[in-house]
């Protein structure tokens, strides 16, 4: 069987992939991973086949280890399957896609001077990237003739190629779009880049026109993009296609990128043009919030909770007996009304949350979410819990009831190898990670000396009071040490349906 390349094409595409290959470069992209190619690589697809796009995407790896991917992509002509599968509006849907937007696929640590020429060429106009929340730290680094390593010394580097060939010109600045899961991550980038500017004596003039000419812009991103399927199923859609494809990827059909900036850059990019749900913005802060205070909100209320019970993925969750219908009712009743949003915005962006939970071809484990489940829990459902506990009022139950899951889950013994482990209701043993610290204090309150003759309550409440742990004393807040604790005293008993 054949691997998917130009020659698995029909003529109308293979039309298509000659005019994307004679196309100028006007997209640099850093990462050449599942996410890009199943979120922006898509968008731009969508642009190109209803005629809104023209330019076309030169891609390279972020580190050296990416080369064999990328090596990969060029040998299939820079083509590759997505397939959308999921739930939308309640119901079952699947789409396949043959993505053609790369006329440039080359590993930038063979061919640095490869990469230098696109960065200065007049046509380019965006550079994308997602190299993890790490690749956007600045690290000292030296500037040498050959390949640069961190993505921000590349940028810099690049940078000031483009400022030297262009000299200066204001005309010729860069929209910089991170998609690394890092807040203000535009912000983060920049940074990092005018550090090494210092760091390598660069021009005084030059740092200026990185200020002032070229943007960078904060945004969020949102899709869950599940990468290469089961080899089952992949070898199904092999047979089916009759070729091979080594870069096949899947995504859910959900996405939003939310960028800071104004809506006239849809001149540069026009993404809502083509029906996406792009949002030009000039503030991310409801974007940010409701994403993390809904969608991953109800990922830490499901997963500590969900695993004393015996239950492995989000969607077995929402299929429970009691706790699909409790954190749904827990998301509408009790999240969406402390967040200052449009109510019927809110049931919108939550229903999508949950056909998402749903997907029927999206297997997420639980214990992958509940890692650093503390953390996650302080940015999450804590500022809720705190919108009431400091109204004065008493905590809605469906929160209660979350951070009893937690702090049952957090039950914890440490190994003879040093990790620590929890057990379930049912007495099955499961390890917990997070910060050695963190789980350290968390032992020391359940098993304190007299810990036998303590009352549940006394626990309970000293560890609501436990500011190292949560950033706040939570134990003043109007019966919440009462509920929590009568949770897990009905959770050990057995006492819900589950």
């Amino acid at each position: 069987m054949n691997t998917l390349s130009e020659q698995a094409l029909g003529m109308t595409d293979r039309d298509t992939l000659e005019a994307l290959r004679s196309a100028p470069v006007t997209i640099l992209q850093i990462g050449e991973g599942n996410f890009l190619r199943g979120f922006v690589d898509w968008m731009i697809q969508t642009c190109r086949a209803q005629g809104l796009y023209e330019g076309s995407i030169a891609v390279t790896q972020p580190r050296p280890a990416g080369k064999a991917k990328i090596e990969q992509l060029a040998q299939q002509d820079g083509l590759y399957t997505l397939i959308t599968q999921g739930l939308e509006n309640g119901a079952p849907v699947t789409r396949k896609e043959t993505i053609q937007v790369f006329s440039h696929v080359f590993d930038p640590y063979s061919e640095w001077e490869r990469l230098r020429t696109i960065a200065i060429s007049e046509h380019l106009q965006v550079v994308v990237s997602n190299t993890t929340e790490a690749g956007l730290v600045y690290r000292p680094e030296a500037l040498t003739d050959g390949p640069i390593l961190s993505y921000p010394g590349k940028l810099a580097y690049l940078l000031h190629e483009r400022y030297v060939a262009f000299q200066g010109d204001p005309g010729k600045g860069l929209v910089l779009l991170p998609c690394e899961l890092l807040e203000r991550n535009g912000d983060a980038l920049k940074e990092a880049v005018l550090r090494y500017a210092e760091d390598w004596g660069f021009p005084e003039a030059f740092k200026t026109w990185v200020l002032a000419h070229n943007r960078f812009l904060n945004s969020l991103v949102d899709r869950i993009v599940t990468g290469y399927p089961a080899e089952a199923q992949a070898e199904a859609w092999f047979e089916e296609w009759g070729y091979r494809d080594a870069m096949l990827c899947t995504a859910e059909p959900y996405h939003l990128w939310a960028i800071e900036a104004e809506p006239e850059l849809e001149s540069l990019l026009p993404l809502r043009k083509a029906g996406l749900n792009v949002h030009w913005t000039d503030d991310l802060k409801p974007y940010q919030q409701r994403k993390v205070r809904i969608l991953n909100g109800a990922h830490t209320w499901m997963a500590p909770i969900g695993l004393l019970h015996g239950v492995e993925h989000v969607r077995e969750l929402l299929e429970h007996a009691w706790l699909g219908a409790e954190v749904k009712r827990t998301v509408l009743e009790e999240i969406m009304p402390s967040l200052p949003y449009d109510a019927d915005e809110l049931r919108a962006y939550a229903a999508a949350v949950f056909d998402r939970f749903g997907n029927p071809y999206i297997r997420h484990r639980l214990t992958d979410i509940a890692m650093n489940s503390i953390s996650k829990f302080q940015t999450r459902l804590l500022p809720t819990i705190r919108h009431y506990g400091e109204s004065g009022g008493p905590i809605p139950s469906g929160l209660a009831l979350s951070l009893a899951g937690l702090i049952r889950y957090y039950r914890v013994e440490k190994q003879a190898d040093g990790s620590y482990a929890g057990r379930t209701l049912g007495g099955v043993p499961y390890a917990v990670r997070d910060d050695a610290r963190l789980l350290d204090r968390m032992a020391s309150h359940w098993q304190q000396p007299d810990s036998k003759q303590l009352e549940l309550g006394e626990i309970v409440r000293g560890l609501l009071a436990d500011a190292e742990l949560w950033g706040t004393d939570m134990s003043a807040w109007q019966g919440l040490s009462e509920a929590v604790a009568g949770e897990i005293e009905r959770m050990e008993r057995g006492g819900r349906d589950v």
